[in-house]
């Protein structure tokens, strides 16, 4: 998908981008156990474009709950230890923001982070969340410390299996500006895509006892009157083009022996 100019995406963005969450043409899958499947797609040898899909059957857990925790900022802070940091810049409507997200990459690799406009949908019972890489006029310029990555397209689908069941569908077309050695493209798919979507399913298991005791009724995303960020006009974002960002070559790089051996994935949310 290709932009020009910072637009809000419209019901037909959002089809768009269903129809490419539930299509399996030309996808290869790369894993598939336990309820959840990873496939990729056009991996370019001479390029760094990265295109991964997984899904998840998440039995015990609602549409709901999964939608309430792909969106608690604070949750999130909790449970996903690749974060390093994440906060929400501003508003642009009831369904769109501007946020930042930085995290933790294999080491020896550098850490990378991204600026992005994001936007959702309810549609009854099923959810979609979706964000590709924006510029700010002022706000967050690429860090020395950080390699500035670009989302061309990134995102969640969330398709209610009924109550107590659902189906969680992530897609993320990703530049990461730089050549990736390739044990990462397959350590990706095969190891740490599939243990993110359990640490998300871990999450959503916990999510309603610890929302109890942190601002239970606080849920912007569902109601809008309680976001509290500033509103950012469209005028001041641009997009972020891969190609006016530094290439990092990173292809030479061999994989650190702590990364190697996987710890406990257990994360406390308490």
């Amino acid at each position: 998908m290709s932009r020009d100019t910072v637009q809000i995406p419209d019901d037909l963005a959002f089809t768009s981008f269903k129809n490419e969450c539930n299509s399996d043409e030309g996808w290869n899958v790369t894993y598939n156990k336990s309820g959840t499947t990873v496939w990729i797609q056009g991996l370019d040898e001479e390029k760094s474009l990265h295109k991964i899909k997984c899904r998840m059957v998440s039995k015990d857990v609602s549409s709901d709950t999964m939608y309430d925790v792909l969106h608690d900022i604070e949750y999130r802070k909790k449970w996903d230890s690749n974060v390093i940091e994440t906060f929400d810049i501003g508003k642009l409507t009831v369904n769109a923001d501007v946020g930042y997200y930085s995290w933790k990459c294999p080491k020896p690799l550098k850490n990378r982070d991204v600026l992005t406009l994001r936007s959702w949908l309810p549609m009854g019972d099923d959810y979609i969340i979706m964000n590709y890489s924006v510029k700010h006029t002022v706000k967050i310029p690429a860090k020395k410390t950080m390699v500035r990555a670009v989302s061309i397209q990134t995102g969640y689908f969330i398709q209610s299996n009924g109550p107590k069941s659902c189906t969680l569908t992530y897609l993320a077309h990703v530049d990461p500006k730089g050549s990736l050695p390739k044990w990462v493209v397959n350590k990706s798919s095969q190891l740490l895509a599939p243990k993110a979507m359990k640490k998300i399913y871990k999450a959503c298991l916990k999510y309603p006892e610890w929302k109890q005791k942190h601002n239970p009724g606080f849920k912007p995303w569902l109601y809008p009157e309680q976001n509290r960020l500033q509103s950012i006009p469209l005028s001041e974002l641009s997009i972020q083009h891969a190609d006016s960002l530094e290439n990092i070559d990173e292809s030479s790089l061999s994989e650190a022996k702590e990364e190697q051996g996987e710890g406990s994935d257990e994360e406390s949310t308490n």
